[in-house]
């Protein structure tokens, strides 16, 4: 069973505004639009999930937050300091505040490494404590990961993926962050694993104040770890509200879509199934007004118009969409 998202403070230490990321495509005039306006906030010691179907530019949005990949435009505030445009020196300062997990737990270890200079690593590059120091450092890690220290010495390949992404985990939090990008960190494992390294993380929480962004496209984890859930299509967020409220009354016929497809665990009971119509749409050449509305089953002629912008219904509930609230949605 999944514990409840812990509690959270209110003072806001991730700020996006307007970002935008275009990727140039060679030999040609043409870019790729795959973060194209987002705006959110992250609480110091939320969760905030981050869904939506592969392509929708929601792991890119990750990697821009942490300027691995430089926005085309945009602010992203970390605890109030806008960090776009920082000097890579002044940007290193702030690494260790701000971590990653990434989704693959095979190809985000280095084989050729032992897990005490994979974990250790971050700790050697900041010049922080002595070899003996670190190996201690390391050995605390994997206890709180669940791992036995005495395994430090040992290779990647003689884990298995869970331990592999425990190991991920432990080198993200080497440096006491504040913030941890967690990018799809459970996709790539076994069903019966996943909810051990999502129980996992939100110990560690807990425990270190940590606040994620999560990242997925598995709705039902996403429910279970994140205190909000923002859903992202085309390089838009078309709907954000806290976890509860929008699993239980979502607004935007996309996430419709989306909590359609969760399988129900009762035999018993039958979910309505909403099939969208038609592909999803290429980033280079988005529709106009609402990236949505060729494949939405209650558009009409006014979607095209306008790009829609979020409103909030109540409770911090907002959605993209003209027809939240018509009385014909």
């Amino acid at each position: 069973m999944l514990s409840t998202p812990p509690a959270r403070e209110n003072r806001e230490l991730i700020d996006v505004r307007n970002l935008v990321k275009y990727f140039p495509i060679e030999d040609s005039d043409d870019v790729v639009k795959a973060v194209d306006g987002v705006s959110f906030a992250i609480l110091e010691g939320e969760t905030l999930g981050l869904v939506g179907e592969s392509g929708c530019g929601k792991s890119t949005v990750g990697r821009c937050i942490l300027r691995l990949d430089e926005p085309t435009s945009g602010e992203v505030l970390f605890d109030g300091k806008d960090i776009i445009g920082l000097r890579a020196s002044e940007m290193q300062k702030l690494r260790g505040k701000m971590q990653v997990i990434f989704q693959d737990p095979y190809a985000s270890l280095n084989p050729r490494h032992s897990i005490v200079s994979i974990v250790s690593e971050p700790l050697k590059i900041h010049g922080i404590g002595s070899r003996s120091e670190r190996r201690e450092r390391v050995a605390d890690l994997l206890s709180k990961v669940g791992l036995d220290p005495r395994y430090m010495d040992r290779y990647p390949h003689e884990f298995s993926g869970g331990q592999r992404q425990r190991i991920g985990i432990a080198r993200a939090l080497a440096l006491n962050p504040k913030f941890i990008i967690c990018d799809e960190p459970v996709s790539a494992l076994d069903v019966s694993v996943q909810a051990q390294v999502v129980n996992l993380l939100q110990d560690l929480q807990a425990e270190f104040g940590l606040t994620y962004l999560f990242i997925s496209h598995g709705l039902s984890v996403v429910e279970h770890i994140s205190n909000r859930v923002a859903v992202m299509y085309l390089g838009k967020i078309v709907e954000i509200a806290e976890a509860r409220e929008l699993y239980e009354n979502p607004l935007h016929p996309y996430t419709k879509a989306l909590l359609s497809a969760i399988p129900e665990p009762n035999p018993t009971l039958k979910r309505e199934r909403i099939i969208l119509k038609g592909d999803v749409p290429t980033p280079i050449d988005p529709p106009s007004g609402c990236r949505f509305r060729t494949r939405c089953p209650i558009a009409i002629d006014e979607c095209a118009a306008a790009v829609p912008e979020l409103r909030d219904f109540g409770g911090g509930h907002r959605a993209a969409c003209i027809r939240v609230g018509h009385p014909l949605s």
